[in-house]
Formats: structure tokens, sequence, C-alpha cells
């Protein structure tokens, strides 16, 4: 475990101001913990480049908060002249040629990369399966960490780095939050650019990120959220100091949660606790709601979701077909379609060619609107009870997880038709593109479970607030693993 990597980036900051460390002390001290990796947390390094960089840092100001600190980022992120492959076999020798814009400001700010973490292959999936296998759960190791950020949350876990990007289509930076007693973020839609990130569903992708503390995440936030016209879905709202929300106390009161989530919680024990937590927020003033959502719009959450993500990524995974993109291994291929077919046979898996056939039959114009048509419709019926919900509340609060993460040998990658509402209740951030934070909670055995919060639009300031003040209740913050060995 690392010396200085497991604090909280404020204590970093201040360590760097002081000069009571370096930058290449901090490097040097994540690379130690990384080369161990108990867990399978990364698909690629670059550590000169990064040791390079941090030489170059021999003074860092009070108003530099990130300068000098190091950091992760998921493999779908574009880093010029660093292989990036998402995961996936499709990409394996690929190279981007410029850097994503969340990396370039990073970088600007004097943040030093370190490696690419793992990842399910192309964002899609949340069991943290890659090209090269299964990133595993830094509190058992025969568990799954969750995804698609898998990678990032496990090595932030494990004390190895302060702070790691990731994305969140589905619920793919919170889950692992959850499941490894970490702070993970998805902003507002729009309010971080998407440029450079690899697409899987542009209408539910968002730059996400992991961080030890809430108050962590808020400057984070207000580092991240620009506006880029690079990216055509970059919101011109205006942006904040997000920290100012926890640091002069500003809040909402109007806590809600869903009947249908409370009544259907088989642990007694996160239900008791769920409970608990409501009753000391309302002792503290925060007005508590019960709110009925209504079980069968519920119900379908997962397949309007597996409909549109999939139908989206047919769309955008075009590219990669051994011509644009991808390695050519069909060089005996007599033309253009035995080509393709190849390529994709060998790049893809199973499971992505199934998320594949998934979207082309949802677009396929015999079924289109009995699918994807149908679906888009019911995203709508989603959001707009969603919009209910906030007429009476200002926060959805709801345990990040019910259950704790799958045993490895158990995984089962094939697509099903769940209707368990339970499992999916986090997608609503994405649907209607709402901010969301997911924080450490509770244990159950041995496993930790987080809690989470998610607000109207451009509400991400007050959802840290009421994070902090969560985070105040439970006492749970800057928690590192140790794997045993």
């Amino acid at each position: 475990m690392s010396k200085y990597n497991k604090l909280p980036l404020t204590t970093l900051h201040s360590l760097l101001v002081n000069k009571e460390v370096s930058a290449s002390q901090l490097v040097e001290d994540a690379i130690s913990s990384m080369k161990e990796d108990p867990c399978f947390c990364f698909e690629v390094t670059c550590f000169e480049k990064a040791r390079k960089q941090a030489s170059k840092i021999t003074e860092v100001k009070k108003e530099e908060f990130l300068k000098g600190i190091p950091f992760v980022c998921k493999d779908n992120f574009s880093h010029k002249g660093v292989k990036t492959t998402a995961s996936s076999k499709i990409l394996e020798d690929y190279v981007p040629l410029f850097d994503a814009s969340v990396l370039q400001k990073l970088k600007k700010e004097g943040m030093i990369l370190l490696a690419h973490t793992t990842m399910d292959e192309l964002a899609m999936g949340g069991k943290g399966v890659s090209k090269n296998g299964i990133t595993r759960n830094p509190y058992d190791l025969e568990r799954i960490v969750g995804g698609s950020s898998s990678g990032s949350a496990a090595s932030l876990a494990l004390g190895m780095i302060p702070f790691a990007l990731g994305s969140d289509t589905g619920d793919s930076i919170r889950l692992p939050a959850s499941y490894t007693q970490t702070v993970g973020f998805k902003p507002t839609y729009g309010l971080i650019s998407r440029y450079g990130l690899f697409p899987f569903a542009p209408s539910l992708d968002c730059v996400s990120y992991l961080t030890r503390n809430v108050l962590d995440a808020s400057y984070m936030l207000s580092t991240l959220a620009f506006y880029d016209e690079k990216d055509f879905t970059c919101s011109h709202h205006k942006r904040e100091k997000y920290q100012d929300y926890i640091l002069q106390g500003r809040k909402k009161k109007r806590i809600g949660y869903l009947k249908e989530m409370l009544d259907n919680i088989s642990s007694n024990t996160i239900r008791e606790q769920f409970v608990s937590l409501l009753s000391v927020l309302e002792k503290r003033g925060y007005e508590i709601h019960s709110f009925s959502f209504g079980k069968e719009l519920l119900e379908n959450i997962y397949p309007c979701y597996m409909i549109l993500s999939s139908a989206e990524a047919l769309s955008n995974d075009a590219t990669l077909d051994g011509i644009r993109f991808g390695p050519n291994r069909a060089k005996d291929a007599r033309n253009y379609i035995e080509y393709m077919k190849k390529n994709r046979s060998i790049g893809f898996s199973s499971h992505i060619k199934k998320r594949f056939l998934l979207g082309s039959l949802s677009l396929d114009k015999n079924y289109r609107s009995t699918l994807f048509d149908y679906e888009s419709k019911v995203r709508r019926l989603l959001v707009n009870r969603m919009e209910e919900f906030y007429q009476e509340n200002d926060f959805l609060l709801m345990p990040s997880s019910f259950s704790a993460p799958e045993k490895i040998e158990d995984l089962n990658l094939n697509i099903s038709s769940d209707r368990n509402f339970m499992n999916h209740l986090l997608t609503l951030a994405n649907l209607g593109g709402y901010p969301s934070l997911t924080l450490p909670f509770m244990k159950e055995g041995n496993m930790p479970l987080g809690i989470n919060i998610t607000a109207p639009l451009y509400q991400d300031g007050y959802v840290f607030s009421l994070g902090q003040e969560i985070e105040d209740i439970t006492k749970i913050k800057d928690c590192v693993v140790e794997v045993a060995r």
C-alpha cells in the first residue's frame, strides 16, 4: 500500500504546498504500489512519462490545487501516444493522436497520469470483464468489483492513487464505488466534456470519477466542468465552485425515497440501516417523503436501457471494422464483407456480439416500432415520472446496491430480460441526465455497500452538500483496504 496516495486530495495538496513531499515522491510512491496490483487494475502504464512530468514540478502554490498529484483513467479516454483499447481486442493496437478534453484539462492543472485502468469491454457491462481477465474486488478477491469502471474503483480502494477518472452510462462509476467504499460521482449530463471519451451510448454517457471523500469530489467537478465547443452535447449552463456548497453549508431539505424500493429490500440489515439514516436526517431538519413511482414503470428501466444503449452502441462502433479502426486479421478475405466479418468475429467477445445483435434487431425496420421506438417512449415516461418526483422532493435517496457483488465463479455474462428493478435504479440518473453521487454507507458482512443521492439537473452542488451531511453521520470516508496476502 502506498504511503501518500492513500490520502485525500486536500491533504496531498497541503503536503505539496508545504514541501513535505514532492511530486516525484508521489509518483514513485504510486508506481511502487501499482506494480503489485493484486486485483488486475491496469491495462497499460505510462510510468516514464509520469516521472518526466513530475521531475519538472519543483513548487506547488496554494491556488494550484491539483498540481503534482497522480491519477489514473479508464481505458476509454483518448490519450495521445499511449495505447488505448477500451479493454477490447478490436482496438488492441490503437494509439490515439490526441488527448481527450478532460485529460488535457487535468494535464494543464498539473495532475500526472500514471495508467489506464481495466474496464468491461467497450464499457458494455457491469462485471469488470476485459480482454485480459476479470478485475477482482479488494475486499474479497473471489468477488467482482463491478463495472464498467472496475480498475478505477479497485485502484482507488487499494490506496494506489487519490483520484480515478471513469465513465458512467448505466451505473458504471457508482456501482463499483458502492462495492469498494469509495465516492463515485456522475455529473449532470453535458456538464463535463465527452470529447475524446470512446462513445458507448452518447445519450447516456457521462465522464465521471472516483475520490476518497465528498469534498474531494466537489473540488474535482469545479475543475472538470467547463464548456467545450468540441463536444456538441456540452452544456452552456454556468459552472460553479461546487466545493462552496459544502464549505458554505448551502442546503436543500426535501428528501424522497421510493416506496417500491423500500418494500422490496430483502436484507433486513440494509433496510434497518437505511431507515435509521432517514430518521437521523429527519432529526437534523430534513423533510422525508415516501413516493410511489409505480412498479410496472420501474420494471421497464432495464429493458429500456438495454434496447436504447445497444442500438446506440451498434451505430457508434460501426467504425470498428479492421479498416478505419482495429488490426487487420483478415488479409486473406475475398471481399470487404468477409474482411469485416473476420475482423469482428475475432475482435469482439461473445458478450459484445450479443449487444450488437440486440441493437441491430432494435433498429431493424420490421421491429423498430416495437423495440427502439417503444423504449424511447418508455424513457420519456420514466423521465416524466422523475420530474413529478422532483416537484415534491429535492433529492432521491436510496442504497446504491442491495446485496454483495457476485462471486467470480458464479458470473453469468448472458444478456437477460432482468425486470428486477432493484438492480437498475441507478440507471434512472442516466436516462434523465441527473447528477448522482454514491458514497460509503455500511457493510454487510465484510463487503461495503454505498448510499446514493440523485437530484434534478444542475443541482450537482446540492448533491455534494447532502453527501457531506451523510458522510458526517456515517463517519465513513478516506477508506483504504489492504488485501490479505
